[in-house]
Parts: structure tokens; sequence; C-alpha cells
């Protein structure tokens, strides 16, 4: 089993769908998979808790998979969902300046991937 990081910065749907997708697939396949949302893909916790959104049961699959391990306190509070990550109950990583670190995952053994 592999150990992977999956930072997503960007907030364009189709891209952070595609980390969804990824991170599934690799979860899937019996690797640990760690995703931390970033930038403004931390709008999309907000948006996609809105069942009419076409990637909503995504977003819940990934969730309940138990893969987010955080999104970023100080980006989500820029972009508006800081309220929606503590609704869901998501934790929220600020150890670099109000960021997740990079290195805390490196040092954990995890292979960074950025999308």
């Amino acid at each position: 089993m592999k150990k992977f990081a999956l930072f997503a910065f960007n907030g364009e749907p189709m891209c952070f769908v595609h980390t969804l997708l990824n991170a599934l697939d690799m979860k899937e396949k019996g690797h640990d998979v760690r995703l931390i949302i970033e930038g403004t893909a931390t709008a999309q916790i907000r948006e996609l808790t809105d069942r009419g959104t076409p990637f909503s049961p995504l977003y819940e699959k990934v969730k309940n998979a138990g893969i987010i391990d955080c999104v970023c306190r100080a980006c989500a509070n820029q972009t508006g969902s800081l309220e929606s990550a503590e609704t869901q109950g998501l934790a929220l990583c600020a150890e670099m300046s109000g960021h997740p670190s990079m290195a805390k995952y490196i040092d954990l053994g995890y292979e960074i991937i950025v999308f």
C-alpha cells in the first residue's frame, strides 16, 4: 500500500471533481489517501453541499469514505467556506501560518500530489 496526500488547490469545479475521482480510485485500490482542501478549492466544500449540484453525490461519497483529512482554515475563511467546513465536521488545518503543512505529510511518509 502506498500513501498519498492529495492537495486540492484549484476551485474550478471540473478540476476539483478530478481530485475527488482520483482520491476514491486510489482508496478503492487499497492506498492510504488523504485529501487536503486548499486555496480556491475550499469554496467547493460549500458549493457541493447543495444537493442540486451535479457533483454533490461524489463529494458526499468522498466525505463518507473518510478521505478528507482537512481543510485550510485561512483559505476557507477567505472563500467564505469556514462555517460550512465547521458545520460539516471537517477538520481544519492551520499549522503553517494558517495553512496546512505539506512537510507534515512528507514526514509521515506520504507522497504529495497537487491538483
